[in-house]
């Protein structure tokens, strides 16, 4: 299959508009209406599609909000992602601490998104 590389994932939401105020807000991510109705988060090469749990299509029937974790990468010193978590008054659930990446290690800070899905944001640590 040689499977290379993450393309998005899918965060199931109680509130598409409260969902994408908060990453973009707190993350910068771009937010864009890909058709009517259905909203993602763009950073870089990948995105984070967002679904309502209101309208769920039958092949996600079983997928809840806040059942997801998902981690992103950045080049900014960490301290500069705690300051700007707690200028945007977010709880910071762990970290900064060392943590082990898909390629090597890195130094994490966690948090929590409106529906308590946990993010992760990191930099590679050389």
């Amino acid at each position: 299959m040689n499977i290379y590389g993450l393309d998005h994932i899918v965060l199931c939401v109680r509130s598409v508009e409260a969902t994408l105020e908060f990453y973009q807000r707190v993350l910068g991510l771009e937010a864009r209406e890909e058709r009517a109705g259905k909203w993602s988060l763009h950073f870089g090469s990948s995105k984070i599609s967002i679904q309502d749990a209101g309208t769920l299509p039958a092949l996600a029937e079983r997928t809840v909000p806040g059942s997801g974790n998902f981690c992103v990468l950045t080049e900014l010193p960490i301290e500069d992602v705690v300051a700007r978590l707690q200028s945007n008054g977010v709880e910071i659930v762990e970290g900064p601490a060392e943590k082990a990446g898909a390629v090597g290690k890195l130094m994490s800070v966690y948090f929590r998104d409106p529906d308590a899905n946990l993010v992760e944001v990191s930099r590679r640590i050389s």
